[in-house]
């Protein structure tokens, strides 16, 4: 009778496992999910080490895998196997019950995986908007050297322009004072040129009333002689 009764606990001992076992070996991510500290990472790292490696020997070879430790194995070991079939009961709210497990997980340890994928998206979302701002700032500065040089081409432009007309400007007053200085010499030899030959004219004129008017009074001597 007592070996009976014993038999009897001890297959119960062995069935109640059983019942709500996930194997390790053939568990779904989903099914992986419902166990106690396992998020979508860990559940995928399972899933990935025991393709690697061709399953699982023991319980205790969880712990080898990226994410899991000797707490999270404590947690499940009483809910997982190597063998026999999956009889847990998967939440038609996985995704909340994982977030909520991993943020209890996070709460007493501080090292979940839901809580390392969301620091790793905030930094990347912070890299992402600071590596945008670097960019805009960087092209921002280019299009400000960019604006300064076309101001400091135009200005310069400008400056040469201005300087341009004033040579010309300068040369033309210099060529025009040339012109009239030569305008000038040339009018007054014009005018000394005519004057000459007045002045000798005249005094041609002079000198020939001068004969004239002595010859007269020669001859006007010679008459009155004669006359005598």
């Amino acid at each position: 009778m007592k070996k009976l009764i014993i038999a009897l606990l001890a297959s119960m001992a062995f069935s109640l496992p059983a019942l709500a076992a996930v194997n390790i070996n053939t568990a779904t991510q989903e099914e992986l999910e419902s166990l106690d500290g396992i998020g979508p990472v860990k559940a995928q790292a399972i899933i990935d080490y025991r393709k690697k490696n061709g399953g699982f020997k023991s319980v205790d070879e969880l712990e080898k895998v990226d994410g899991v430790g000797p707490v999270t194995l404590q947690n499940v070991r009483k809910d997982v196997s190597v063998s026999g079939r999956t009889t847990a009961v998967v939440p038609e709210k996985k995704e909340e019950k994982a977030k909520s497990v991993g943020s209890e997980k996070a709460a007493s340890s501080g090292k979940t995986a839901d809580s390392k994928d969301v620091k790793a998206a905030k930094e990347k979302e912070t890299k992402t908007k600071s590596v945008g701002t670097e960019k805009a700032a960087d092209s921002g500065k280019v299009a400000d050297s960019k604006e300064v040089k076309a101001e400091k081409t135009a200005k310069e432009t400008k400056k040469d322009k201005k300087e341009k007309e004033v040579k010309e400007e300068k040369e033309a007053k210099e060529t025009k004072a040339k012109k009239e200085d030569k305008a000038n010499s040339d009018k007054k030899a014009d005018k000394a040129d005519k004057k000459e030959p007045k002045a000798k004219k005249e005094k041609a004129a002079d000198k020939d009333a001068k004969a004239d008017k002595k010859d007269t009074k020669a001859k006007k001597d010679k008459a009155d002689k004669k006359a005598e």
